[in-house]
């Protein structure tokens, strides 16, 4: 490990050495790519030197207990020794999380789709506050979102709902929602009182870019017609909307949210390619986990990952045995309790297979 950070370490030093240069920003991709990779190394080489420098306080401190006839000096050597001893250990810990060998789509924005699954109305109304929970969490990390299509049931569900979230590691947080979303509850529509059990899935796909997924527009099948539900002025009363089908894959897009037929278009291909893009990474996870043992689940829309139960304020999630009593505020948007919690499994569980490999 220490062999791999001495050659990060002199790495990190030589690209500074070419941001120095004055005519580094003549090229622009160079300087680009420089500037990315030494964004990425910092935090590794902040963190070695921070350990070096804790190495060299724990050599110091034993060089004066072996000098030092003090007593009340020797004392203070040991506490010192003491809490440089400590942090080191926390600091090892630090330096092979950061190790870990980063998802390149982690920097990602991301493409999310929310279903209605069993239960009806309901699975149609729980929909909706998914929605509005992930809404409410993009806002606290100050991400953008953006609605792409929406299917509504017509007393406030959603049948289907895609949009955007655009920031700053946006897939990193969000990746491991992915899966079917359990909710508890009496139904507003049940008149009897009883409990019914509902499921949502969901997809958290990262955005693709057209040098990741190539699409042949032969393959394309666009299909225009009128927007429907609550909407402007141009809602039933132009062809704005698109439907577009990939033949190869039967995979169908509707877009309805633009009043141009044209931005319609544009964000069905958008939605096709992460689409695309995300079925190619199932196939290299499938792969992957035939090889390992499995990690924290991060696609597979099958996988039952969380249940909500509102008449106990619970919420559990299934994969890392984690449960809250804080239903209204994750309903609300507060998850990053359960995304921090859900991102150290993932960790601890690649540090595992990273020492079996080894």
């Amino acid at each position: 490990m220490f062999d791999k950070l001495e050659d990060l370490l002199i790495r990190f030093q030589e690209i500074q050495n070419e941001l120095s240069e004055p005519t580094v920003t003549n090229d622009q991709a160079r300087f680009r790519k420089l500037m990315k990779e030494q964004n990425d190394l910092s935090p590794i080489v902040d963190k070695y030197l921070e350990y070096k420098e804790t190495k060299k306080n724990i050599e110091d401190s034993l060089e004066m207990l072996e000098e030092e006839s003090d007593e009340e000096l020797r004392e203070l050597a040991k506490e010192e020794l003491n809490g440089s001893k400590a942090n080191l250990e926390v600091i090892e810990n630090e330096l092979k999380i950061l190790l870990i060998p980063k998802d390149p789509n982690d920097d990602k924005n991301v493409i999310v789709e929310i279903r209605a699954g069993a239960g009806g109305d309901e699975a149609a109304l729980f929909a909706a506050e998914l929605y509005r929970m992930y809404t409410k969490y993009a806002e606290t990390m100050r991400w953008k979102t953006e609605l792409m299509n929406i299917n509504e049931n017509g007393i406030g569900g959603f049948k289907e709902a895609v949009f955007m979230i655009t920031g700053q590691g946006a897939y990193s947080k969000l990746k491991y929602e992915s899966g079917v979303h359990r909710v508890q509850r009496i139904p507003a529509t049940e008149s009897g009182g009883r409990i019914h059990t509902s499921t949502v899935t969901v997809a958290i796909m990262p955005e693709a870019e057209e040098v990741d997924v190539y699409i042949d527009m032969n393959d394309c099948r666009f299909d225009v017609f009128r927007s429907s539900g609550n909407g402007g002025q141009c809602v039933n009363t132009t062809d704005s909307a698109v439907r577009l089908t990939h033949i190869p894959t039967g995979i169908v897009i509707s877009c309805q949210d633009e009043k141009s037929q044209l931005k319609n278009r544009d964000k069905a291909l958008k939605v096709l390619r992460s689409k695309l893009y995300e079925l190619e990474l199932e196939k290299a996870k499938s792969a992957e986990a035939a090889a390992r043992k499995s990690q924290v689940g991060t696609g597979d829309r099958s996988e039952k990952i969380r249940t909500y139960n509102f008449p106990q304020g619970r919420c559990t999630d299934h994969r890392i045995k984690l449960t809250t009593h804080r239903l209204d505020d994750i309903m609300n948007g507060d998850l990053q309790e359960i995304i921090d919690s859900l991102t150290a499994a993932d960790q601890a569980a690649k540090l595992s297979n990273m020492q079996e490999e080894n």
